[in-house]
């Protein structure tokens, strides 16, 4: 889009959920819109406050907007990195893009990847590719969550900057826990306010778990008891992984209408070769197949637009592992009386949480001693020991994140596991299935009020009482129904993984992989490790999945996207 003026030109993915607001705003300053959505808002307001425009939006956007007259191109990322902005550059260019397939067709950047980046994600999906600037390929890099760049045309010199971080909170939010929790419900029902803004259709997945529950059920509260809203769930009947029950509790009280699809084994097979070329990077897990399954369910249904529940997890202390953290922030703040109280309920209602003395003391022998063990008896569940021993040392050192400076062990790793790792990964795979069906997902939860509010809380807000996300249960007392409000067990979003290995063409197309010429002659990977742990699982041997997952979506990776991406660039340059 350009300005009336035709000085500045814009293109831009995501939406402004508050643009009204600053349309409103600017029309009182003398801004006359020709048009009635937020593109030309951006516009506008980067016209009226130059960069400053970024503090006011709430929204997910990538976009670039370039000053004809100051030969300036402007640059920016949304706070949580909902949506991408990768871009590469050469003597005489700069080139930008959303997606990898796109920006690596210019024939100036280099198709050669970091096959290190590749096995630290295999390990760890979320510090190997979404964490730091540098990607996947030497010659892509990223905007991170909440930066922006100026590139200077004439000159191509590029200015990186944050525009938005949360700063390490003086002192705690002490006001009677009512206060807290009314303000919280308050601020996350204008969250979902503001993203049910469409001219189209506009739904939700739901899972049955807390975080999607609780937006439908804010939804139907604004929308009102009349208005249609659909859900789209995916089932996986008659094992651990379906949440059908907890689903149908949040159906039945809001009398929405309820879609259901049912991801299979044989299903993501089929899926293969379109599912990892839309999502251009290996993905953790099969629980993405089972997002990318919901996705275009929403699209056969005619519905463009979903709320979703991602990003609660990690701001609001949503997993029992950070239990370890809010102990350790608990004995900090010289909180004795507390800690004693609630450590013996928590090793109860989350005997997991902690991790047990056994393990403790394996963790604690030398990693070359059960690196050599675990290749020796075939036994092991992690990805390392299916790795040579040095590989697998400088995969293990290259997965730690540094600390964040000023903030308590429980709030470091919120913010770590939102901002920096884990969410971002989340956000790729949620940003790349949903496109990949031209649906449009808004997330409430990652909106920065929450962040900005949840970060000044004392640590029992959050994870005091032996509750995970204790704010958001406290705050939602009677609109969400009881059997959710106080379900205590996390169960994430994820198909029966252990069982598809089980399935006989999972099984053959791993058997397939792990006797190949090319990964029995890999300088990385311990081939006969890989092919006793796929015999072991197939014997029932429980704990392997996640592990046999990490060298398998790698080579399907190099099958269906990379390979696939060299093919169209040899067209192209053709």
């Amino acid at each position: 889009m350009l300005d009336v003026s035709g000085r500045f030109a814009l293109t831009y993915n995501g939406e402004i959920y508050n643009y009204r607001e600053l349309a409103a705003e600017l029309v009182a300053g003398g801004v006359v819109f020709r048009t009635h959505g937020d593109t030309e808002v951006v516009l506008e307001a980067y016209k009226r406050w130059g960069t400053g425009c970024l503090d006011r939006f709430n929204g997910m956007f990538a976009f670039a907007l370039y000053d004809g007259v100051r030969g300036i191109l402007l640059c920016a990322r949304d706070r949580y990195g909902e949506k991408p902005f990768l871009f590469g550059t050469g003597s005489e260019f700069f080139a930008f893009a959303s997606e990898y397939k796109a920006l690596l067709q210019h024939p100036g950047l280099s198709l050669e990847f970091d096959e290190m980046r590749l096995l630290r994600a295999a390990y760890n999906a979320s510090t190997g590719l979404d964490c730091d600037r540098q990607t996947l390929y030497h010659a892509v890099h990223q905007l991170l969550p909440g930066e922006a760049m100026e590139v200077d045309v004439r000159t191509l010199k590029q200015r990186i900057w944050r525009y938005w971080e949360i700063a390490a909170p003086v002192g705690y939010d002490c006001r009677p826990e009512g206060e807290i929790f009314s303000e919280f419900r308050e601020i996350l029902t204008d969250s979902v306010r503001l993203r049910l803004r469409s001219d189209v259709a506009v739904g939700s997945c739901l899972s049955g778990g807390l975080d999607s529950s609780a937006i439908v059920c804010i939804a139907r509260s604004l929308l009102g008891d009349d208005v249609p809203y659909m859900t789209f769930t995916g089932r996986f009947p008659g094992t651990a992984a379906d949440e059908w029950e907890y689903a149908t509790q949040v159906i039945d009280t809001t009398a929405v209408t309820s879609h259901v699809v049912e991801p299979t084994a044989d299903g993501f097979i089929d899926d293969l070769p379109e599912f990892m070329w839309f999502n251009e990077i290996p993905v953790g897990g099969s629980s993405q197949y089972a997002q990318w399954c919901v996705f275009r369910l929403a699209k056969e249904c005619g519905v463009t637009v979903l709320l979703d529940g991602q990003g609660s997890d990690e701001i609001l202390g949503g997993y029992e592992q950070y239990f370890a953290q809010y102990l350790q922030t608990l004995r900090l703040l010289g909180e004795g009386e507390r800690l004693a109280r609630e450590l013996p309920r928590i090793q109860m209602r989350y005997p997991l949480a902690l991790a047990p003395a056994s393990r403790t003391l394996r963790d604690r022998l030398p990693f070359r001693f059960r690196h050599w063990v675990a290749n020796w008896r075939g036994m092991g569940t992690s990805l390392l020991y299916g790795l040579r021993r040095d590989i697998a040392e400088q995969v293990s050192r290259a997965s730690r994140l540094a600390a964040c400076g000023g903030f308590s062990p429980l709030g470091n790793v919120l913010l770590q596991d939102s901002f920096g790792r884990f969410l971002t990964t989340l956000l790729r795979y949620g940003d790349r299935n949903s496109m990949a069906h031209s649906r449009e997902v808004r997330l409430p939860f990652c909106d920065h009020r929450i962040a900005e509010f949840v970060m000044r809380l004392p640590p029992q807000m959050l994870m005091g009482e032996v509750q995970t996300k204790r704010v958001l249960r406290e705050s939602l007392r009677g609109v969400l129904p009881e059997g959710i409000r106080t379900r205590w067990n996390k169960q994430g979003f994820r198909p029966p993984q252990e069982d598809w290995f089980r399935t006989p063409r999972f099984r053959e197309m791993a058997s397939d992989t792990f006797s190949s010429a090319s990964f029995e002659a890999s300088p990385y990977w311990l081939a006969p490790w890989w092919k006793d742990a796929l015999a072991r699982i197939e014997h029932g041997e429980s704990g392997l999945n996640g592990a046999l997952w990490g060298p398998l979506i790698i080579e399907f990776w190099r099958r269906h996207f990379h390979e696939r991406l060299c093919a169209s660039r040899g067209r192209a340059e053709d």
